[in-house]
């Protein structure tokens, strides 16, 4: 697993070991960024459930602003700083050592906004939509923000618009795909 483009490129990343994470592939990365190539420059990244750090270290080598990386394994939380580190990219990002849902609470308080949310859940365990039902009213997130959500192919996501969101995009590959998601403004 590397780093695909930017000021990182090239950089080798590391993943800790075991069935906890399922570090996203180099072909599906590079196929996600290319899709968000005009939005990444100058964003403001929010990296759920953010395993080795892969997507958000993607996010800040391709030119984004800044990242925050929610993460509670102790190990993954280890490897997103050293990822950080070797890539020189500590700088732009903060880490939260804490459950998604705590996370997502405490950024209420902050007075953050962001311009792409990314999660990729453990799989089958309807994970994204306890989040999206968290953030439906936060201050961080408004119509702007493209979420974007990693899942298995078998994840339905036919309740989005019960929740106020709505699908922008889907795009699938062989194993997984991502569903682009937007909040909708309530009338």
């Amino acid at each position: 697993m590397r780093v695909i483009a930017g000021k990182a490129r090239r950089i080798q990343l590391k993943s800790i070991e075991g069935m906890n994470t399922r570090p996203t592939t180099d072909r599906i990365k590079e196929t996600l960024f290319n899709m968000l190539s005009q939005d990444i420059y100058g964003s403001t990244f929010l990296d759920l459930f953010s395993g080795s750090g892969a997507i958000g270290i993607e996010a800040l080598s391709r030119g984004a602003a800044s990242a925050v990386f929610v993460e509670n394994n102790r190990q993954a939380v280890q490897c997103i700083r050293e990822n950080l580190t070797k890539t020189k990219l500590l700088n732009e990002a903060v880490i939260m050592p804490v459950d998604c849902a705590s996370a997502i609470k405490r950024l209420q308080d902050s007075h953050r906004h962001f311009d792409i949310v990314f999660m990729d859940p453990p799989y089958n365990r309807e994970l994204e939509k306890e989040m999206l039902a968290l953030m439906k009213n936060v201050s961080f997130i408004d119509e702007d923000t493209m979420i974007i959500i990693e899942a298995s192919l078998e994840t339905d996501f036919d309740w989005l618009e019960a929740y106020g969101y709505e699908s922008a995009k889907i795009k699938k590959y062989k194993t997984n795909q991502h569903v682009f998601v937007k909040r909708v403004l309530e009338k």
